[in-house]
């Protein structure tokens, strides 16, 4: 489940924390994510009242991130204390853009190292004053830099061009842009066109998800607001989930070859948390899943989702690779595997994880890819159906690791699929209108192949 903030342009209001104070948290931020953590558990560290700001700001920040590098290595070439050059790159970030009035963020970020790092003020100041000075001979110079003019490392440039020859620039010009809200609408409880009714009644601009998204529950919100807001949120009218996700359940559960799963089939969900699928699957069939997820903690997350929803599964705090330790026995007449992977497919949704990941952690995720496939495939029965999917753009996440298994599984028949899904939308150059939601927006990164095990 995504919640969503106001972005850095409307946290200027009386009631907003002193900007200073929120640069401080953003420095904190990026400082984590510099060091190997997640923007989310950072997150998870600020104060309630700081996280919104903090969070839009970090967002920014780390969509510019790659300018911001270039730009501090060029004016501080020694490079400041560890929180002093996050609070930099932090400002140099928010300065690329028009988030705020270029004078007002010196003055604040020299503000956040006069009560954080004293020391640092005065290179803090110069630093900033001089980017504004040279600012167009600055941004020309660092143009040359790939990873500063596209924002991303080098070495996911240079996957993306040799993938999608086509469609590189794209993808990773989609990447710098915050994606929609989209809902699933509950299908027990109610419609698409029916909740789209209430929604409008409450407010909420929002419109149905156009049918070449093949997520007849969905609806993409004009502006995201606090779950909160949503009409029947809490009693589990609704969820929040990005429409490529939304087709995981409907290609599992679909005809194949006439033949759909009878009420009362056995489901595996492997690598089950959040559940936002697990959830979907039991909104559209009456089902026996087994929700299996190696990390306990985010499987309660698993838990609270269903338990919302007023539905049922069997949660299992397991490695899906290793049957032998949680399997009861009893064949499988479908398994989702959302394996483990780059998460290269939601970088609009999660900034940070181009900068987290190296090139060298694809084949080590791969290898996992692997292992899960062959482990599950022997748990499925013969006539029965396994859909992969992984929310990545990379080809040796998708296509390549589905070929592999099909060389070496004979039992294995690939069935019709979407396969590669790729955010690549027209964003209008307005930034107030880039930020909606449009019809042209299908979804994030992600990969799909269904396969049937021949008996």
């Amino acid at each position: 489940m995504t919640q969503s903030f106001p972005p850095p342009s409307s946290l200027n209001t009386p009631k907003s924390l002193p900007l200073w104070q929120l640069l401080a948290g953003c420095a904190d931020a990026i400082s984590a994510v510099s060091s190997g953590q997640s923007l989310t558990d950072a997150l998870n560290a600020c104060r309630p009242a700081e996280r919104p700001g903090v969070q839009a700001l970090s967002f920014a920040a780390l969509r510019r991130m790659g300018r911001a590098q270039a730009l501090r290595q060029t004016l501080v070439p020694k490079k400041p204390a560890p929180w002093v050059d996050s609070l930099l790159l932090s400002a140099l970030a928010l300065a690329c853009g028009t988030e705020y009035n270029e004078h007002t963020l010196v003055d604040q970020t020299v503000e956040a190292a006069k009560r954080r790092a004293e020391r640092a003020a005065g290179l803090v100041n110069a630093v900033l004053r001089r980017f504004l000075r040279e600012r167009q001979a600055l941004m020309a110079a660092t143009d040359a830099d790939p990873m500063a003019r596209y924002n991303h490392p080098q070495w996911w440039i240079k996957r993306l061009r040799q993938d999608w020859p086509q469609h590189w620039e794209a993808l990773l010009d989609a990447n710098q842009h915050q994606p929609p809200m989209t809902l699933r609408i509950n299908a027990r409880r109610s419609t698409a066109s029916a909740y789209l009714q209430r929604l409008q009644d409450a407010g909420i601009g929002a419109h149905l998800l156009p049918s070449s998204a093949n997520a007849p529950q969905g609806i993409v919100l004009e502006h995201a607001v606090p779950v909160q807001r949503l009409p029947g949120f809490e009693t589990g009218d609704v969820s929040v989930q990005d429409a490529a996700a939304q087709r995981a359940a409907p290609l599992l559960l679909g005809p194949i070859d006439g033949q759909t799963l009878p009420p009362g089939a056995r489901v595996l969900d492997a690598c089950a948390a959040p559940g936002g699928k697990t959830a979907h699957l039991l909104e559209l069939a009456d089902l026996k899943v087994t929700a299996v997820d190696a990390d306990p903690a985010r499987l309660t997350r698993v838990t609270e989702t269903l338990s919302r929803l007023g539905l049922q599964a069997r949660t299992v705090a397991a490695d899906a690779s290793q049957p032998d330790t949680w399997w009861d026995g009893q064949f499988f007449d479908a398994i989702l595997l959302d394996a483990p992977c780059s998460a290269s497919g939601i970088v609009r949704r999660h900034p940070d994880v181009r900068w987290l990941r190296r090139d060298t952690d694809i084949a080590a995720l791969a290898r996992s890819q692997d292992a899960l496939l062959t482990a599950l495939w022997p748990k499925l029965t013969p006539g029965g159906r396994l859909l992969y999917c992984t929310c990545s753009v990379f080809k040796q996440e998708g296509q390549a690791r589905i070929d592999a298994f099909l060389q070496r599984t004979p039992s294995a028949r690939a069935m019709p699929a979407p396969g590669h899904l790729l955010p690549v939308v027209e964003y209008p150059n307005d930034p107030a209108v880039a930020a909606s939601a449009t019809s042209q927006d299908l979804g994030d990164g992600f990969f799909y192949a269904l396969l049937i095990k021949t008996p």
